[in-house]
This record gives structure tokens, C-alpha cells and sequence, in this order.
């Protein structure tokens, strides 16, 4: 088996998901007719075609008015499903989620709707499909950490159902440091942390990430080979990085695929992963962003098996589970 035929067919875990950047063309017609609303789009082909981005804030301005199809439980659930049935596809048998709440209840969504809707769909995840998944609450740090407290508080009556806290959206201009009490106050719940930090912005919002935000995962990262004192500190404590190559790309991170940052972060030592961010918007799901980057970088068979454990070390799963993923890839290895 080549690497590339390794990459698609290992079982792994994905810890780079914003459900709503899971929402199809497809589906955000569908929705918009159920829900009896109309879009500035003729088509779906009109729409897809509009998926021409320059960088993160042009693909923001879309990703928000896609969004706007999402009113009732049951559409979050149908959205969510729809990934999981791609994941499945993918062999993805973990999966740890991002949702941006405030995208919903500025609109006058419940908060109940939104969470409701993606864990039922989590549930029937792990009946169905056999995929396990969790739930991260993000805030959206272009507003302000007052309103991050606001929606903090608003979904603490869903505690159980959700694990973690992240940071996502326009990262320049909007440094970890800004959420500092918010995330002091997420630790004091024991809720996981993770936020995104050296994407577009510089090596020092991932130090802010660590040292401000006490973050065990770095969303993205990729930024961080401009510093090789933080280099040397993410290989010491095997701090995740959770990559996505394809977003990346389509974001203008990188020029060319053949240019990106994986197989350095890999031989640097790092606990690099493989993930799909967007994957409506980015042109492809975890699959997809797997082999592109192992035939664009010439990853190894090593890199890919690497590439596959390190999405379930840096799983927010009890040990028990964590290692029966890793017997599940140590038996597709061999097979």
C-alpha cells in the first residue's frame, strides 16, 4: 500500500471541524427553501463559484451568510449529519467539534436549538456510524470578550454536552490575550482548551495561546517555524498542532501545497495533525486534505502512520479510548 493509499485508508481523528463550515452549496439551498428564506444566490453553482478567497476575511464574509440558513434544531442536526456521513467515508472514527454559538443567537437562534441539534447528532453518530465525537464551544474573538463571558454563561445549562472552549475567527487585530479572563474562567469549569493562533497571525499569538489562554491545543500553528525558541517548546511539552493543509492553501497561507509547512513541522518533532477546518469552503474533507499533502510534500509511510497517531494523542478521549484507536490503526497497518 503506498502512502497515499495508507492515508485514506487508516482510521484517524479529526480535531479541526467548524461544523458550519461543513454546510454544502447543496444543503444551504435546501435549508433556506425549509425555512422559507432567499439567498443572494441565483444558484448553487452562483454560490460555489463565489468561494474565491484572498484571505480569512473574505471567506469570513461568506461563511457568516451561509450560516444564515441555520434556524431550527433540526437544521443543525441535518448539517452535522451530512459531515458525519463524509467522515465516515473518510474512515475519521474520532471527531472533536467546533461550533460558533454566537453566529446563531446573534440572529435570535436559541442556544438550546444549536446545541441540541449537533449533539443529537453526535448521539446518532456513535449508534450509527460508530463514530465518537465531541463538542467545542468557540468564541468569535472579532467581538468582545464581554460577549464571550455573555455566551459562556448561556450555555452553561448544556454543560454535559460539550467539552472544551475554543477561539476561532479573524486573528489579526485579535491577540489570545484578549479572552484571557474568559478562558481563566472555562479552566476554573474544567473545560478543555484549545484556540487558533499563528495562521495569519505571528509566532506570538501562539505564545499568547500558551502562556495567557493555558491552552493544550493549537489550532493551525503553522507559523510557528518563524520561531525556533517556540519550536523548541512545542516539541518539549508535544503540543498539538492541528493543521489544515487545504485551508491553508485556499486562504493564501501558502502559494502552493508543495510549499506547506507539514513535513517540516513533522521532522521538527512537533505533534502535527491533519484536519479539514472549513471543508465546504476549502475544497475538500479530511481525506482530501491527507493525500493532497502526502503527494504534495512526498510524505512517508512513517510520516503517515505518525500523521494518524498523533490525531489520537492529542484527542481529548480517556485513556481507555485512546487506546483502542490506536490498536484500530496498528491493525490497519499491518492489514
Amino acid at each position: 500500500m503506498t502512502p497515499t493509499q495508507l492515508a485514506a485508508a487508516i482510521p484517524k481523528a479529526e480535531l479541526h471541524i467548524h461544523i458550519e463550515g461543513s454546510l454544502e452549496p447543496e444543503l444551504i439551498f435546501a435549508l433556506a427553501q425549509r425555512n422559507g428564506l432567499s439567498l443572494p444566490y441565483a444558484s448553487v453553482e452562483v454560490l460555489r463559484a463565489a468561494y474565491a478567497f484572498t484571505d480569512l476575511q473574505s471567506f469570513l464574509d461568506i461563511y457568516y451568510a451561509g450560516a444564515s440558513v441555520l434556524l431550527h434544531e433540526a437544521d443543525f442536526h441535518d448539517m452535522a449529519w451530512a459531515y458525519f456521513l463524509r467522515a465516515k467515508a473518510d474512515n475519521v472514527v474520532h471527531t472533536e467539534i467546533f461550533f460558533d454559538p454566537q453566529t446563531h443567537t446573534a440572529r435570535g437562534v436559541p442556544m438550546a436549538a444549536v446545541i441540541n441539534g449537533l449533539s443529537s447528532a453526535c448521539d446518532r453518530a456513535r449508534a450509527e456510524l460508530g463514530i465518537s465525537a465531541s463538542l467545542i464551544l468557540c468564541f468569535l474573538r472579532h467581538l468582545s470578550e464581554e460577549d464571550a463571558f455573555a455566551t459562556l454563561e448561556a450555555a452553561l445549562p448544556h454543560r454535559p454536552r460539550f467539552i472544551g472552549v475554543g477561539l476561532d475567527s479573524s486573528e489579526v487585530g485579535h491577540p489570545p490575550s484578549k479572552f484571557s479572563r474568559v478562558f481563566a474562567r472555562c479552566r476554573e469549569l474544567d473545560l478543555r482548551l484549545v484556540a487558533h493562533a499563528g495562521e495569519e497571525g505571528p509566532p506570538a499569538y501562539i505564545w499568547e495561546a500558551l502562556n495567557d489562554l493555558k491552552t493544550e491545543r493549537i489550532d493551525h500553528g503553522v507559523r510557528s517555524l518563524e520561531d525556533p525558541a517556540l519550536v523548541a517548546e512545542l516539541a518539549r511539552t508535544r503540543m498539538p498542532l492541528t493543521v489544515c493543509p487545504l485551508s491553508n492553501l485556499k486562504l493564501c497561507v501558502v502559494r502552493d501545497l508543495k510549499d506547506h509547512p507539514m513535513k517540516r513541522l513533522l521532522d521538527a518533532g512537533l505533534c502535527a495533525t491533519v484536519n479539514s477546518d472549513d471543508p465546504a469552503y476549502f475544497g475538500g474533507y479530511m481525506n482530501a486534505n491527507f493525500v493532497q499533502t502526502v503527494e504534495a510534500l512526498r510524505l512517508s509511510r512513517d510520516d503517515v502512520i505518525t500523521l494518524a497517531r498523533n490525531s489520537f494523542e492529542a484527542s481529548f478521549v480517556s485513556d481507555e479510548r485512546r487506546a483502542e484507536l490506536m490498536a484500530k490503526l496498528d491493525q490497519a497497518i499491518v492489514s
